[in-house]
């Protein structure tokens, strides 16, 4: 087991060394540990964000490495983490081969769809997710990586221009696959797959939405649900690449 005292962790933090998950690990979106702000599957890398912070107290700041996501981990989960076995390869996929892999990303968010599942904040592992977590992780299942937050996606995505002057307009513009993006006018707050026919899959909140995972429509507004995201639409992005990270790059 590796000893992480305050010295392992500055000469880790200094020299950029990758760590590697052998469990699933939460993340959080502060040093107090209270508001979970993704989560890493076994086998996903990690390397200490900062020296300072990281000497001192119960949460360690980490950033995951395929998507340069950066959150807290308890001390407790330092025994969950081992040296990566090998550097972290970006996917190079073409973009022949991403369109051959998103009916298999769809398959997935549907048969997450079909398990118990609630909506859950910083989900990103199933079966309870956030928006974007499903999202990431439905593409990720197929060597596509996206960015983890619905605006960080969006901004990484190519943009689809709506042809008319309202949300449904985009139907004759989407194809399987594409995202779709809904929040105010300065910010993509939510995301969703579109698949074909005007019907999206997303994972929505309690307030506004379903509580998990959903399917509603662009058109048929007879749903609630659909009436709510509908009023917040701001566009649509095709993913016609994998996520670098910046480290690598």
């Amino acid at each position: 087991m590796i000893a992480f005292d305050a010295r392992h962790i500055f000469d880790a933090s200094r020299q950029g060394i990758a760590y590697e998950a052998i469990r699933p690990l939460n993340l959080y979106d502060s040093p107090a540990l209270n508001a979970l702000a993704t989560q890493a599957q076994a086998g996903r890398q990690l390397r200490f964000q900062s020296v300072g912070a990281a000497e001192e107290g119960v949460a360690l700041p980490m950033v995951l490495c395929e998507d340069d996501y950066p959150g807290w981990m308890g001390r407790s989960d330092l025994a969950a983490l081992q040296p990566a076995t090998a550097a972290y390869v970006p996917s190079s996929l073409s973009l022949a081969e991403i369109q051959a892999r998103i009916p298999l990303a769809i398959a997935f968010a549907r048969a997450a769809m079909a398990q118990p599942n609630c909506y859950l904040w910083g989900g990103t592992l199933g079966p309870n997710y956030d928006c974007s977590g499903l999202v990431q992780h439905a593409f990720s299942t197929q060597g596509i990586w996206l960015p983890r937050d619905a605006y960080q996606q969006e901004a990484f995505v190519e943009r689809i221009e709506n042809p008319g002057d309202r949300p449904e307009a985009l139907v004759d513009v989407l194809e399987l696959g594409d995202l779709i993006f809904f929040g105010t006018p300065l910010k993509a707050t939510h995301v969703a797959i579109y698949l074909g026919g005007g019907d999206y899959i997303h994972s929505s909140g309690k307030d506004r939405g379903r509580n998990g995972i959903g399917i509603d429509s662009l058109v048929d507004l007879k749903e609630t649900v659909s009436q709510n995201y509908y009023a917040q639409i701001r566009g649509a992005g095709r993913v016609v690449r994998s996520y670098a990270p910046r480290s690598l790059s």
